[in-house]
């Protein structure tokens, strides 16, 4: 262990729940009334937990197999979810598409598939400035519902506490359609895959995506015909479906912190899975200090500004033990980006013997704006890379963990691209957006289809499906 490390874990205190507030924040709002949201917060420590402790062990194990190639994880939901977006039909709709890719990229990855939602909580984002002007007019940034409005007035961007009680009440009404949804019989597998069936006969690529669809349908059929159905089994009538969001809001987080009974230990019980964005990464920094505390799975967004040196720090302060499972390096460099700057980040933790799981978010580093000034994606450079991602685990013979990707159920017009060749001139017909262009449900199941080509071709020892297009 370098002498660094060892100052790091010498120089930092015992930790405890409210630790992180003696370090260094950044992406904090400023909120006007200490009383209220100090009253708001005491309300929240008082409520249930929406996830279990019990429940996070579980992911861990699963993105420890994941890590080790034994699984692959499907990580996916909205930029930010909205509190006007509170409707069993948007919930519904997104669960299913994530199911219905996951079926897809079990058949490719011919293992589990992990599913990890941005949902029940994903109510607050970093920005890059504090404030914003429009026509001269300067206000402070829309940072998320769960903190202030998206409306351009003084009154609607003043930070309100009681906007956190709000969207803890939102995340369990989001948990609970959630769990009713995966054990409820809406999950079997036979009627995801018909919804499948479904997306096929829509696609512009419907021959070549049917060759996989009737593969899948041959293998159903052929389970049935052995006994092995809901009734019979379990798993093809319900599944597990863990959340996850950013852990942006520190009095929120702190706030829905427990102590698991049965173990003693503190869980961050706002979500299965909480991560560490690109501008809150510091090792001496308190979004560090406060999830070095907590048992949950941690995620840890990878850049192409992240170094070496940090990253050796933060795997040593979240993760001292090396206890699989418990870290996700989620690899964000773009689809130019990713085959510069992953490998000598991949080399090194391969090197330092380390167990972590890798993810690829192929949409942050592939955000354009059009000549109108309108934020979207290419479906191309999405998948773009996330080969170019795969390229690099080939050739350090490591295991590429899963994806994190930004989507919905609805069928909106924010990125471009994909096989109904959405063009910047379709952006006006369903842009709904108020933070990132999202894959919409027909993307994201096209996404499914390729990367399930690109898996079976890189089981079979090729280098994947490069040469290609997706349209």
């Amino acid at each position: 262990m370098s002498a660094m490390h060892s100052h790091d874990k010498s120089s930092r205190q015992a930790w405890t729940p409210e630790s992180w507030r003696s370090f260094p924040i950044r992406q904090v709002p400023s909120y006007p009334d200490a009383a209220a949201l100090g009253a708001v917060e005491e309300r929240l420590r008082r409520y249930p937990p929406l996830v279990f402790a019990g429940e996070a062990r579980r992911l861990k194990a699963s993105l420890a197999a994941a890590s080790q190639g034994k699984a692959f994880v499907l990580q996916g939901g909205a930029c930010a979810e909205s509190f006007s977006e509170f409707t069993a039909d948007i919930v519904r709709d997104t669960f299913r598409v994530l199911l219905q890719m996951s079926v897809v990229l079990t058949f490719g990855a011919k293992v589990p598939v992990v599913k990890i939602g941005r949902m029940a909580g994903q109510y607050a984002k970093p920005r890059s400035s504090d404030s914003e002007t429009i026509d001269g007019v300067s206000l402070p940034s829309y940072r998320g519902d769960i903190i202030n409005g998206a409306a351009f007035t003084p009154e609607a961007r003043i930070p309100d506490p009681v906007r956190m009680e709000t969207g803890y009440f939102q995340s369990a009404g989001v948990m609970n359609l959630l769990r009713a949804f995966a054990g409820g019989g809406y999950a079997n597998l036979h009627q995801v895959h018909r919804w499948n069936l479904g997306f096929v006969e829509r696609s512009p690529l419907a021959q070549r995506y049917g060759v996989l669809a009737e593969r899948i349908d041959e293998t159903l059929a052929f389970m049935a015909a052995c006994g092995v159905n809901g009734a019979t089994t379990r798993q093809l009538d319900e599944t597990e479906f863990y959340t996850s969001h950013e852990a942006l809001l520190l009095p929120y987080e702190q706030a829905l912190t427990r102590v698991d009974s049965t173990t003693g230990e503190w869980y961050d019980c706002s979500a299965h899975f909480v991560w560490i964005g690109d501008r809150t990464r510091q090792p001496d920094g308190a979004h560090v200090e406060f999830l070095r505390g907590v048992r949950n799975p941690i995620g840890i967004k990878v850049g192409p500004t992240t170094t070496i040196e940090d990253l050796e720090r933060l795997l040593e302060i979240l993760n001292p033990k090396d206890e699989p499972g418990r870290i996700s390096l989620i690899s964000r460099m773009g689809a130019e980006g990713v085959g510069r700057h992953l490998p000598a980040l991949l080399r090194k933790v391969v090197a330092s013997g380390r167990t972590v799981t890798w993810l690829c978010d192929p949409m942050h580093g592939n955000t354009i704006s059009t000549v109108n000034k309108i934020k979207t994606r290419s479906f191309e450079a999405i998948l773009t890379e996330i080969r170019g991602f795969f390229d690099v685990f080939q050739a350090e013979n490591a295991h590429p963990g899963g994806v994190h990707v930004e989507m919905t159920g609805q069928n909106v017009t924010e990125c471009v691209g994909g096989a109904h060749r959405l063009t910047e001139a379709d952006l006006g017909e369903r842009y709904e957006t108020f933070c990132d262009p999202r894959l919409n449900a027909e993307q994201s199941l096209e996404m499914a289809f390729l990367l399930a080509e690109e898996l079976t071709a890189r089981l079979r020892g090729g280098s994947g499906t490069k040469g290609t297009e997706a349209a």
